[in-house]
């Protein structure tokens, strides 16, 4: 399964978002505020554990070239 690291919330976050602007509902408007900033959350928390994924990997390669 691909990851999508939170962009379909951010994408149905931003569809809510507007529509809720563009009927003047401001319930619909506010849930697709917090759905897109979930998912940008979720894409910036999937960001860190990769680079720190990449960080452990680099000290692994840097611990054995030393033995």
């Amino acid at each position: 399964m691909v990851d999508d690291k939170g962009k379909k919330d951010q994408l149905k976050g931003d569809v809510k978002e507007k529509t809720g602007k563009l009927t003047g509902d401001k319930e619909k408007q506010t849930e697709g505020f917090v759905e897109k900033t979930k998912g940008k959350v979720k894409e910036a928390a999937s960001d860190v554990k990769e680079a720190a994924e990449g960080l452990k990997k680099g000290m692994k390669k840097e611990s054995d070239k030393e033995k």
